[in-house]
Parts: C-alpha cells; sequence; structure tokens
C-alpha cells in the first residue's frame, strides 16, 4: 500500500494515526467483553477502519456526520466520551439513548453526529435534509453518510441521491463497498463492479479511493470537501475495503471464500499504516507502545465508569413523557409572541374579523400564515410550487415566499419526509405534502420508524407535518381515497389530526406547524370546496388533543370525525335527533375526557368514521369507553365504518362502500333501546 503525505505535517499524521488506533483496541476490547457478555452485541468495524477515521478527521467540527455499523471512527473521531459511549452500549442509563437502543442507534447534537436506524437507508434523506437546511441558510458545510454495499440496494439509495442531484446539496455519500451484504456477496446484490458508475446517471461526480488507506480517505474528503463548501453539489465516494469479521460476531465468517482473509490481511488499515510511519521515522516504537498504552488506559477507565452505574429503572411515566417533545416554547419565541399580541391589542384586532373561506382557503390561509410566522418553515412536495399542488393549496407561494422554501419535488416520499427531519435537525420546520393520503405508504417507513421514535431515542424532534389530502366521494378509485388515518394512531411519536370544518382546518394546521413534534395532518378532500365557513383572519391556533361538540341532544352521543360530523349533523337534523355530536378533531392523541363526558350524559354511544370497521379508531375508542364507563352505559356500543374493502370506483360502489346508510340503521337500531 503507498501513502502519499503531501504536505501534511508529522503532527497531522500521527493525528490520524491516534484516531485510526483507537477504534482498533476499543473494537479487541469489546469482542473480550461480548464473549463475557458484558454486551449483547457487536458489528465489528475491523478491516475498516480508515474509512470513518479518514473522512471523519476531514471535515469541520459543527459538520454532520450520519454513520452505520461498522463506523465507531466516527464516535471517537468526534471524542465522544467513552464512558458514556460504553454505557450505551451496555444500556445504562448515561447512555445517549437511556436504554432506549443499542450500540450506534443514536445521536448527539453537541457532537454532530445522527446515527442510524436497523432499516440503513433512510438515514441518506436525512443527510440531504440537513445539508439543505446549510444551503438555505447560506453556510459552507457539507454532510457526510454512509452506506454500506449492501444497503445500497434499497430503495433509499436512490430516493437521496436522485434528491441530493436534483437540489445540487452538499453530501458526500461514502459507499463502504466490503464485497458482502452480511452473507450475500456483491454479485447477488448488484450487477455492476463498482458503485462509481452510478455516479454519473444520477448527475453526480463519483471518486474511489482505497478505503483501506486512511491517509487517501483523508485526503480525497478534506479535499471534496473544501470544494463542495464553495460549490454545493453532491458526491458518491467509494470506498474499496473488506471486512475482517462477520456481519455481527454471531453470524460467523463461514460464508466468506478464506483466501480473501489472506489477502486483505496483507492490507490492514492499521497495520499497514503504522508500519509506513515506523519507516518514515515518523514514528517510533517508543512512541507507537506510548499511544497504545494511553488508549488503553483511557479504554480502561470509560469502562470502569459504565460498569458503576446500575441498569436503568423502569418509570412508565417517564417513558411516555419522552415519545414527544415538550410544546413549550422557548423564551425568545414567547417574547416574539407576545410583542405581536401586543402589537394586535394596539391594532384593536383581539377579536379578529371573520371571513367567509372554504376548507380549502383556511388550509392555505394558515399555510401562508405560517410561512409568515415563522421564517424557518419549508415546504415540499409534488407539484407544489409554480403549479401550485394539485389541489391548488399553494397557489401563489412561489411569488411570496421563493423556490428555496416552496419546493417541488421529485417523486420520492420517502427521500422527501427524510429530508424534513434532517431540516428539523438543524433547527427548521418542514411541511411534506403527499399528493394524495394514499401516497404515503412510499414513505411510511420513515415516518414510523425515524419521525416518531427520534425524540424517544435520542431526544432529537422531528418538526415535520405532512398534510394528507384524504377520503372517498369523488370516484376517485382504490388508490386515490383511502382513509389511512389509522394506521398512525397506533404509532406512539405521532400526532395525527383530522378537522371537520374550514376553522378548525385553519387553526388545527396552525398547531400543527408550531408543535415540534411530527403531526400527520389529514384533510378531507371532499370538503375542500364543498364547504364554508367563518374564519378568523388572523393567525390563531386551534389546541391539539381537544375534541369539540358541535351539537347537543341527550338520546345518544355520536362520536367522530372529519366527514363523519356532516354525515351525523345531517342524520339528526332529518330525523330530529336529540343527540351530542363529538367532533374528535384530534385522533392521537384523542380527547378521554370529552368522551367520557358524553357517555355519562347519554348512556349511548355511536362511533362514526369513514375509515374500515376492523383496526379503525373506533374500535380502540369504543374499547376505552368499555373499560372506563361501562356503568354510564345504558345500550351496546355501536361503530359504524366503511366496509372492510378496498375503496371501489364505480359511484354506486362507492356509496354503498361508504357507512351514511349505516348511520341511520344504527341510530334507528340505539333509539330502540
Amino acid at each position: 500500500m503507498q501513502f502519499d503525505r503531501k504536505d501534511y505535517s508529522n503532527d497531522t499524521l500521527l493525528h490520524l494515526y491516534r484516531h485510526l488506533l483507537k477504534p482498533r483496541l476499543i473494537e479487541e476490547k469489546m469482542l473480550i467483553l461480548l464473549r463475557q457478555g458484558k454486551v449483547s452485541k457487536w458489528f465489528s468495524g475491523i478491516g475498516q477502519e480508515a474509512i470513518s477515521v479518514g473522512s471523519t478527521l476531514a471535515l469541520e467540527p459543527d459538520e454532520y456526520i450520519l454513520p452505520l455499523h461498522r463506523n465507531l471512527g466516527v464516535f471517537t473521531g468526534r471524542d465522544v466520551p467513552l464512558g458514556r459511549l460504553f454505557a450505551q452500549w451496555q444500556g445504562k442509563a448515561s447512555g445517549f439513548t437511556k436504554g432506549r437502543d443499542r450500540s450506534f442507534h443514536f445521536g448527539t447534537n453537541e457532537h454532530h453526529i445522527v446515527g442510524m436506524i436497523s432499516h440503513l437507508g433512510p438515514q441518506l434523506a436525512v443527510a440531504g435534509g440537513i445539508a439543505l437546511a446549510d444551503v438555505l441558510d447560506e453556510k459552507p458545510r457539507v454532510t457526510v453518510t454512509y452506506s454500506g454495499d449492501g444497503g445500497a440496494s434499497e430503495g433509499d439509495f436512490h430516493e437521496a441521491l436522485n434528491v441530493a442531484a436534483v437540489w445540487q446539496l452538499p453530501v458526500i455519500f461514502i459507499i463502504e463497498n466490503n464485497g458482502y451484504g452480511l452473507s450475500t456477496p456483491s454479485n447477488e446484490q448488484f450487477r455492476f463492479r463498482y458503485f462509481v458508475d452510478k455516479g454519473p446517471a444520477y448527475g453526480m461526480e463519483a471518486v474511489q479511493v482505497d478505503g483501506n488507506n486512511v491517509l487517501e480517505v483523508y485526503d480525497t474528503v478534506k479535499r471534496l470537501a473544501e470544494d463542495l463548501r464553495q460549490n454545493p453539489r453532491p458526491v458518491l465516494l467509494e470506498a474499496l475495503t473488506f471486512r475482517m469479521r462477520g456481519h455481527e460476531e454471531a453470524s460467523g465468517t463461514k460464508y466468506v471464500p478464506q483466501e480473501l482473509f489472506a489477502e486483505w490481511a496483507q492490507k490492514d488499515p492499521v497495520e499497514t499504516y503504522e508500519k509506513w510511519l515506523l519507516q518514515e521515522g515518523i514514528l517510533d516504537e517508543e512512541a507507537r507502545m506510548r499511544f497504545r498504552e494511553t488508549i488503553k488506559r483511557e479504554i480502561e477507565e470509560g469502562l470502569k465508569q459504565a460498569d458503576a452505574e446500575p441498569l436503568p429503572t423502569p418509570d412508565p411515566a417517564r417513558e411516555l413523557a419522552d415519545m414527544y417533545a415538550s410544546v413549550e416554547m422557548s423564551t425568545e419565541k414567547l417574547e416574539v409572541r407576545q410583542a405581536d399580541k401586543q402589537d394586535e391589542n394596539r391594532s384593536g384586532s383581539t377579536v379578529s374579523p371573520l371571513t367567509e373561506k372554504r376548507y380549502i382557503d383556511a388550509i392555505s390561509d394558515g399555510l401562508r400564515q405560517s410561512m409568515e410566522r415563522y421564517p424557518e418553515l419549508v415546504l415540499m412536495g409534488q407539484d407544489i410550487a409554480e403549479y401550485g399542488g394539485v389541489f391548488k393549496i399553494t397557489d401563489g407561494f412561489v411569488a411570496q415566499f421563493g423556490k428555496g422554501r416552496v419546493r417541488n419535488t421529485p417523486l420520492c416520499e420517502s427521500a422527501i419526509v427524510g429530508a424534513g427531519l434532517g431540516l428539523s435537525i438543524r433547527g427548521k420546520k418542514a411541511m411534506v405534502e403527499m399528493q394524495f393520503a394514499d401516497f404515503v405508504t412510499c414513505g411510511f417507513n420513515q415516518i414510523i420508524n425515524n419521525l416518531a421514535k427520534t425524540h424517544y431515542r435520542w431526544g432529537q424532534n422531528a418538526d415535520v407535518v405532512i398534510r394528507m389530502p384524504t377520503g372517498a366521494g369523488s370516484a376517485a378509485g382504490p388508490f386515490h381515497s383511502q382513509s389511512n388515518e389509522a394506521w398512525f394512531t397506533h404509532t406512539p411519536g405521532l400526532k395525527v389530526v383530522f378537522p371537520s370544518n374550514p376553522h378548525d382546518a385553519k387553526g388545527l394546521l396552525c398547531a400543527a406547524i408550531e408543535d415540534p413534534n411530527p403531526v400527520l395532518f389529514f384533510e378531507h378532500k371532499l370538503l375542500y370546496r364543498s364547504l364554508s365557513g367563518p374564519v378568523p383572519d388572523a393567525y390563531y391556533t386551534t389546541p391539539i388533543g381537544q375534541a369539540a361538540l358541535v351539537r347537543e341532544g341527550d338520546e345518544m352521543s355520536i362520536v367522530t370525525y372529519g366527514a363523519g360530523v356532516h354525515w351525523a349533523s345531517a342524520l339528526a337534523e332529518e330525523l330530529n335527533l336529540s343527540c351530542d355530536i363529538l367532533d374528535l378533531r384530534t385522533l392521537l392523541p384523542w380527547d378521554e375526557d370529552a368522551v367520557r363526558r358524553t357517555v355519562e350524559k347519554t348512556g349511548r354511544l355511536i362511533l362514526l368514521h369513514e375509515d374500515t370497521l376492523t383496526g379503525g379508531l373506533g374500535g380502540e375508542i369504543g374499547a376505552w369507553v368499555a373499560e372506563n364507563c361501562f356503568r354510564s352505559l345504558d345500550a351496546p356500543i355501536m361503530r359504524v365504518a366503511s366496509l372492510d374493502t378496498a375503496v371501489p370506483f364505480a359511484p354506486s360502489l362507492e356509496q354503498d362502500f361508504l357507512p351514511r346508510q349505516r348511520l341511520r340503521e344504527a341510530v334507528e337500531k340505539m333509539r330502540g333501546y
């Protein structure tokens, strides 16, 4: 292996050596502890240290890195305290996830590291969002993210690279090509030889390095980073290397031809670099031993700190509280809003004038005023810029806010949701528009496993709102009509809202954007232009988590949301039905107190929603009422919902699918008790 020192000083070369040696010595210790049962699992990076070490040391401290399993050198390169790192691996409370996740499944903004989730690929898009924030803020920074050759087969890889190329984001995508995805060799993973062949197809530069040569990796990443800070664009960097141990220790290496180990042992990144330093007189034997002993003492001290800690004590209240970021405003933002209110008082507009607005215009109004209120808010979605979105909600926004903040996206739902998380990591807010709620399946993993869990895992909130045009009634068929809100009400860490009228549509959207947590905002397409109502002209919020009693009576209670509110109201008028109609408005968390009050008042409960019956939110609320309000019930709880089929296309079939006629039957049956 050839090392070209170029103009680097001895101090720089020895700095690289110390950081290259440190993860190797930690790993050797961890393998011992694994056999002793003191570490539960280990993904070894032995043989690949030069990639993470060289790339990390080539960056500025405030530039983010998004590592994977075998990138211990990222954490040691950023001087993460070993005591806390070891506590993380042992599941101790002082670890970065408080015992809630393992190994490198965490982030630390203090060290500008965003760790992985087990699905590997999603972090590539998060890197794009971080880089986008830097571009919007005109900060000359780069972001580095890693993928293995196996993980590069995922759709997230394609989406992230495509978006980064289209938006010219300064991301270095490092592909650690070690020849295997777990046990599957490259020739069973893809039909090309090198990943640099992929770069030109995405319209980006592609560079290949010897991933075992720490000096080559360092110099290449340093050179690229300096260029990208001035000329933002993505680069694909392929690092050729080899994994000297199993994917994780339990998997072994029997599937690898043994001659490969002998071949790559001659290219060991630590031994070859150390040998070169000795030959060049940059390192002597005494210094070599001193480096090792110093690092070993640091390791032992870190282990001593971690071992002394007990395992976390369960506290359900704390666990539940940590699923969500606090909605309390910072002092600075609170002062700004108080100043706004004082201005309103002086202008006499605390009671805002009301204007009759359509449901769709109320949403647009709330979105526009939120853009004015939050300069850090970025809108992303397919066709939302000059075209104004397929429903024209963002029509005219580009002229007012510019294409930097109102961004057309490729058809890459997963990458765009991931970019929203990346923007949040840099302190911004993101709104992602799904063209139709049905298409959210393409971004499902990012929502469920990244956005929803990030705050619980390592304290990073996901300040992302996902707008979901939803619902049937317009003969749009199975893929443009689904009511899929129940998919998300089962997911802790998300908030789910579903306004039924223009006033709540604007107020809840503004509240969702204010909220630092991920919010799924469902808006019924059929109500867009068919429903109008009085809406305050000024900015306001409707509280998330509070239901609204829209009609009062004593015969029964109908608990519903969305279009169901209007079905129930129309039927109550037709039948002269004296009933409570409770509009949930928020589906996660739903208002238990409001449901309890109406059930205790009437003793009869119908749960109505457009979603299909099985697995719908009505079943959850019905079970809760049976457990908590049983003594108040004078009749069985009834659920009324759409048929357990896909949404049919033909209008006659669609109307039979929807629950309006079944609601009438349920009301008449309930009256009979």
